[in-house]
Parts: C-alpha cells; structure tokens; sequence
C-alpha cells in the first residue's frame, strides 16, 4: 500500500511532467507552426526535458521518489558523464549544420522578415535550453555525489 508521502511525491513528478510538456509545446509551437522540414524536433525536445527536469532534480530532489535511493542516484550520477557528451556533440551538431547550410536553412521558404525572427528565436531557444541542459546535467552529477553524501551520513537531503 503507498504511503500518503509517495502519493504525494508521485503527484509532484506527474504534475512537472505536465508542466515539462506544456514548456516543451510553448517552446516548438512557433516553430512547428512556420517552419517545414525543421530536422531539429527531437534534438530540441531532449533538449527542453532535459534542462527542465535535471533542474528540477537539482532544487527538488527531496520531493523525488529517488531521494533515499542511493544506488539509483549512483547510477544517474554515472549516466550523466555519456549524456553530458551526447548533449554537447549534439549542440556542435546543430552549430555546424547552421554554420554548413547557412542559418536560412532551418526557417524554411518564409518571407524575409519572418525568417529573420523566425531564424533568431530557433537559434537563441536552442542554445538557451542547449547549454542549459549541459550545464544542469553536469550540476546534477554533482547534487548526486552531495545526496549520496548526505543519505549515507543520515544528514537531510
């Protein structure tokens, strides 16, 4: 039987993953509405999740259903050293198909000015919720060696 305290957090988890989708579709509407063939859809999704939910992990994570569970937070501590690489090839990815193709590329057959905003709203969200999902993922490697820390000499997390 759940505890009323995993409810809770169960309730807190499901209620930023509606907030995290939400985000996500503010994020790609503009784009998803003006641009065809943007080759950048999945990369900018991870890109918003990640961000989003390891920022969350970082502030948040006593709320989480992982808070006491130290060989998860091991594991997650571990996966964060491919997916900070994964996060920044994919990153330079973008960068060089922008710098390749040209920057027009991405925004499609619009009519000048709606390409230029168009072209400056993809880049600067990208590489807002780019780097700061590099940054977040590479801060929450460390929350969890502090977590792990702290579990393990009983202090609160």
């Amino acid at each position: 039987m759940m505890m009323i305290e995993d409810r809770l957090k169960l309730r807190f988890e499901l209620l930023w993953w509606a907030i995290t989708i939400l985000i996500a579709f503010i994020v790609i509407f503009p784009i998803y509405s003006s641009v065809r063939n943007y080759p950048f859809y999945l990369l900018n999704l991870v890109f918003v999740f990640v961000f989003i939910t390891l920022t969350r992990y970082i502030f948040f994570l006593r709320f989480t259903f992982f808070a006491r569970k130290q060989r998860l937070k091991l594991a997650l501590m571990f996966l964060c050293i491919p997916l900070t690489f994964l996060l920044v090839q994919e990153l330079t990815n973008f960068q060089t198909f922008l710098d390749e193709n040209g920057a027009a590329a991405v925004a499609g057959n619009l009519n000048q000015e709606s390409r230029t905003k168009m072209i400056n709203y993809i880049y600067n969200e990208m590489l807002l919720f780019g780097v700061g999902s590099i940054v977040s993922t590479v801060l929450f490697a460390f929350r969890m060696i502090i977590s792990i820390w702290r579990v393990h000499n009983d202090h609160k997390d």
